[in-house]
């Protein structure tokens, strides 16, 4: 696997990680279990939008030092470009985590406890995939192909299914859990099985993070494949993966309130993934410019986001 990290880069980018984790976590159990308002997750927001660019300046910066100005303006924009795409599909993702915990009533101090576990487990999720992936890429080139397919399938299913609620009661993980486990009728505090008559029982707050860590799973195999189309180097591709994820959170609690307002979203991330699967099968015919790809992603989410706040969905429009 071929890669502009040294263990110097690998380094500081564990670190920094580590220490936004460890500030995140340390934060947050100093505020205790509440609800987490619009303006904490707005300030929140900001910063983890602030941590990657500056990840993105001083990986620019060291690029410069040590490669040449052409290839460290076109590292920079690959992993910019990368970061937007990962972050704009992160919002459909949010739509699914926002379904789940109001379908099972998740009290709002317990949604940052299960946002902070699927985080973690994104993490690391995602590492394990973009190294196996980066590595099969390096050996079958032609996989290439699949993924541009698969992305390309999954744009237009996602454009067809845009607008439709999604039926949670058909999901077959969940059907699996209330064949064959016990569940309590409601929640016992912060616990996820207790013991009754020497039998376990599961609290809905089990279910919630199993399905919340399920959508994860879905969600990186759409995802990673996307982000392959724009660099095949693993450390960008995990770096900019890894920074959209440590904002999930924040995003989750800033989107919570109005994500009926972007309600056409959906179809510009149907879109992007049309054109980013489309640009993985031509790639050996047509060289699509990074810069290219970071305007058109840009132009589709600017254009979808306006589109949804000049023209609201109708009062008895579902999704």
């Amino acid at each position: 696997m071929q890669t502009v990290a040294n263990p110097w880069l690998w380094g500081g980018f564990v670190v920094v990680v580590i220490a936004a984790l460890l500030a995140d976590l340390v934060l947050m159990r100093h505020g205790g279990a509440h609800k987490v308002s619009f303006k904490e997750a707005l300030w929140w927001s900001i910063a983890w939008v602030t941590l990657a660019l500056a990840f993105n300046a001083g990986l620019w910066w060291y690029l410069h030092q040590t490669l040449d100005a052409a290839n460290a303006g076109r590292i920079g924009l690959e992993f910019l470009t990368g970061y937007l795409v990962e972050k704009s599909l992160a919002v459909d993702n949010i739509f699914v985590f926002l379904l789940v915990m109001n379908s099972f009533a998740l009290p709002e101090e317990q949604r940052q406890r299960v946002l902070v576990i699927g985080v973690l487990g994104a993490i690391v999720l995602r590492a394990v995939m973009i190294f196996a992936g980066a590595a099969l890429l390096t050996r079958f080139h032609w996989l290439l192909y699949v993924f541009g397919a698969f992305l390309l399938i999954t744009g237009i299913r996602m454009w067809h299914s845009a607008g439709a609620e999604p039926d949670l009661e058909a999901n077959p993980v969940l059907k699996y859990i209330r064949r064959h486990l016990r569940l309590t009728e409601g929640y016992v505090g912060h616990q996820l099985s207790v013991v009754r008559e020497g039998k376990r029982w599961y609290t809905p707050l089990f279910v919630v993070l199993i399905l919340i860590s399920v959508t994860d799973v879905i969600f990186a195999v759409d995802s990673i494949p996307a982000i392959f189309a724009i660099t095949t180097d693993p450390f960008i591709v995990l770096t900019s993966n890894v920074f959209a994820v440590l904002g999930l959170r924040a995003m989750f609690f800033l989107l919570a309130g109005v994500a009926d307002r972007f309600h056409l979203l959906p179809y510009g991330l149907a879109v992007i993934l049309v054109y980013i699967g489309a640009k993985m099968l031509v790639a050996d015919f047509i060289q699509i410019p990074v810069l290219a790809s970071l305007g058109v992603v840009f132009a589709i989410l600017a254009v979808t986001v306006w589109l949804s706040l000049a023209r609201p969905p109708r009062p008895d429009a579902h999704g």
